[in-house]
């Protein structure tokens, strides 16, 4: 009885002492909780009114805006592509703007304004559909099962039910009213809109009412702006386009080869550039720099203010060589000229025409012309870069170069530059011969070669200058480095080389081979090369080559672009800046009496009075005009039968020239590719007459 009473005693302490721990333990609770306490009064009559600032606090961003690119003008300062500004609905989108608060602003802005839902997806309205939580919800209940779980009885990613909700909704085609139809164009807008940027909603065909229905109501429209936007004008005709170029629209923004380019150059993905030719190239000046604004925030994301702080600067503005109204003159002269050789058969396999004219003292170009021809359907579109970026077999009109080089390079001279006009006699080929009959000539000095054209000249001087051995009928030796000596040669007056003109997409022209596949040099190719009859140039080199001989041996480069400056805010005036300087790429080494021989030539090619002399008919043009005519053999390729592509045998007729012949103040270059060889015409000729005639009707003091 003992032990249990004692061991009854010690329980009955332990049992009294369990109350004394938990009395301790609740009594350091109590202090922390009145610790706490204390901690969230202090901090509520201390810093609540800062802690309910900051709640209400916004954020400010910095949003950049469109400006009006730079103007063109031609030489005479009518403008060629301007800005014509027009009102626009803008949006600038809020930091955390959800689907369902574009749908209310998207549904909201379609009460003032109309947009054609022709542009409309299925994907576009489901998405616009979907975005009215109502349906969503409609829709989703009739999902099946295994479009909302997965086998394991998880739910699905919201991507993927999404996407299942997208395709059920398209395959029930529904069905939207005109006004939904403007709601979902403004969802889709809104919704490929980047965070604090702002878009257009609607920029052309904006009428006065809807301005004013959409002002009054901005104060419902969260994000929404009246603003400016600029569209491209060509008050002059569009057919300048096609050297000014192109700009994108904000639909298409950056060209996607040249994005990560862009971007890196702080452009927005909207943004428009420049795609093509002038407007590509000088996309760097004739952008401006953006306007920015300060965009407010609240704490939820939406926009509380927007306020302007830089208003931008318009972009440069470019005065360009071209005279527009010479442009059209020659345009207009082209097609007219072109559509005669269409309609005498002469043009049936023909791809198009070129004509180009520049100062050839500076380099500027005046005007450049040109038309593709569809040889399937006949239709005719204006190309003037076609004088940049294609190349043609010129035939007789290099033989200036020719002749140049042999008196350059003291293979002939003035004084003694007689050769034989026997034709040429290669072993197992055709007679290479000049157009005139054999034995016309027993010889030619250089003038009158050029004067009649003579390929056999050119031939026997090629012979003589890449010191080859030759015996008619029997062999030719061609030593391996005749074309490179006349490669070379040609290419110090530019041809094959790119001239560097200020446009992009130029080509440099097109090498023939220089060897079989045995590694032997082509001989006879050699003398093809000689008269204009192998390598491949294009008319901007053709009209660059026979500057040199106007203008005395300079090798000018060509340019589009004489001036740039900024417009007044007027917009009648223009503050150069900057200036082009004529640039000399290369001096030919003629002497005065070796030019002379040329020139010489080259007047007598209208003016001589030798019955083979090729053109006589401009002989009586006013101011006189010398020049070089040309027709290289080429065949016809059809793509679609290339099989029987080329036993169509045709020409490619040229003619490059200068005016006055003493003292030129015009070079031009032309090129009808393609003609019928029996139905050659003057039609080079008809267009020389005319480019020659209406550039100093428009400038009689020149």
């Amino acid at each position: 009885m003992k032990y249990f009473r004692k061991n009854s005693g010690t329980g009955s302490k332990a049992a009294a002492s369990t109350p004394l721990r938990m009395r301790i333990i609740l009594g350091v609770i109590f202090i922390l909780f009145s610790m706490l306490i204390a901690q969230l009064a202090y901090l509520q009559l201390g810093y609540g009114a800062q802690f309910k600032s900051e709640v209400k606090s916004t954020d400010t961003n910095k949003v950049s805006g469109q400006v009006p690119r730079g103007v063109m003008y031609d030489s005479h300062g009518r403008v060629l592509v301007g800005n014509k500004a027009t009102n626009a609905i803008t949006y600038t989108k809020g930091s955390s703007t959800s689907s369902s608060d574009i749908y209310k602003i998207s549904n909201a802005l379609s009460n003032y304004i109309k947009l054609s839902g022709k542009s409309l997806t299925k994907r576009m309205i489901a998405d616009y559909y979907l975005a009215n939580s109502a349906n969503e919800s409609a829709e989703y209940k009739k999902l099946p099962k295994s479009k909302k779980y997965d086998s394991d009885g998880n739910e699905l990613s919201s991507s993927k039910v999404n996407n299942y909700l997208v395709a059920q909704v398209e395959k029930e085609n529904i069905k939207l009213t005109t006004k939904e139809q403007t709601a979902a164009v403004i969802y889709n807008k809104i919704s490929g809109a980047y965070s604090l940027s702002t878009i257009y909603i609607k920029n052309k065909g904006l009428t006065s009412k809807e301005v004013a229905l959409v002002g009054e109501h901005l104060s419902d429209l969260p994000g929404v702006s009246i603003g400016t936007d600029w569209q491209r004008t060509y008050p002059n005709g569009t057919s300048i386009q096609g050297i000014i170029g192109t700009v994108s629209t904000e639909k298409s923004g950056l060209p996607s080869d040249s994005l990560k380019y862009y971007l890196a150059q702080g452009y927005s993905r909207n943004d428009r550039v420049g795609t093509s030719y002038l407007e590509k190239e000088y996309e760097s000046l004739l952008k401006g720099t953006k306007s920015e604004s300060t965009v407010t925030t609240k704490s939820d994301g939406t926009i509380k203010q927007s306020k302007t702080v830089y208003k931008g600067e318009s972009g440069a503005s470019l005065v360009l060589t071209i005279d527009a109204k010479y442009q059209q003159e020659v345009q207009s002269a082209l097609k007219s000229v072109y559509q005669k050789a269409i309609s005498a058969g002469a043009a049936n396999y023909s791809n198009g025409a070129y004509a180009v004219a520049m100062n050839p003292n500076t380099g500027a170009v005046y005007a450049m012309a040109g038309l593709s021809r569809d040889t399937s359907t006949g239709k005719l579109t204006a190309n003037p870069l076609g004088v940049i970026n294609q190349s043609f077999v010129m035939g007789s009109a290099v033989k200036g170069a020719m002749v140049s080089g042999g008196l350059i390079n003291k293979v002939i001279t003035p004084t003694n530059n007689t050769l034989s006009d026997t034709p040429i006699y290669l072993p197992g080929s055709a007679v290479k011969k000049s157009i005139y009959p054999k034995g016309t000539f027993s010889s030619l000095d250089a003038e009158t070669a050029l004067e009649v054209s003579s390929n056999i000249y050119m031939m026997r001087l090629a012979l003589k200058w890449v010191k080859a051995q030759y015996e008619a009928h029997t062999y030719i030796y061609m030593p391996k480095t005749a074309f490179q000596t006349l490669r070379r040669n040609f290419a110090m007056f530019g041809l094959g080389q790119k001239t560097g003109i200020d446009l992009p997409g130029e080509v440099s022209g097109i090498e023939g081979d220089s060897y079989n596949s045995s590694g032997n040099i082509l001989s006879g190719s050699v003398l093809d090369l000689a008269y204009g009859n192998y390598d491949a140039y294009t008319l901007i080199q053709m009209v660059q080559y026979v500057s040199t001989i106007a203008n005395g041996g300079y090798r000018m480069q060509p340019y589009v672009v004489q001036s740039v400056g900024k417009t007044t805010d007027k917009g009648n005036k223009v503050k150069i800046t900057w200036n082009k300087k004529p640039n000399v790429q290369q001096r030919i080494p003629w002497t005065s009496s070796e030019l002379n021989v040329v020139r010489t030539g080259f007047y007598r090619v209208v003016h001589g009075t030798n019955a083979w002399g090729t053109a006589h008919t401009l002989k009586s043009v006013s101011p006189s005009i010398s020049g070089k005519t040309g027709t290289a053999q080429v065949y016809y390729y059809n793509p679609k039968k290339p099989n029987k592509s080329y036993n169509i045998e045709l020409i490619n007729a040229t003619f490059v020239g200068y005016a006055p012949s003493n003292n030129a103040k015009l070079a031009i270059a032309i090129i009808f590719p393609g003609l019928d060889p029996e139905k050659e015409g003057t039609y080079t000729l008809q267009m020389a007459k005319a480019m020659v005639q209406k550039y100093f009707k428009l400038y009689p003091n020149k």
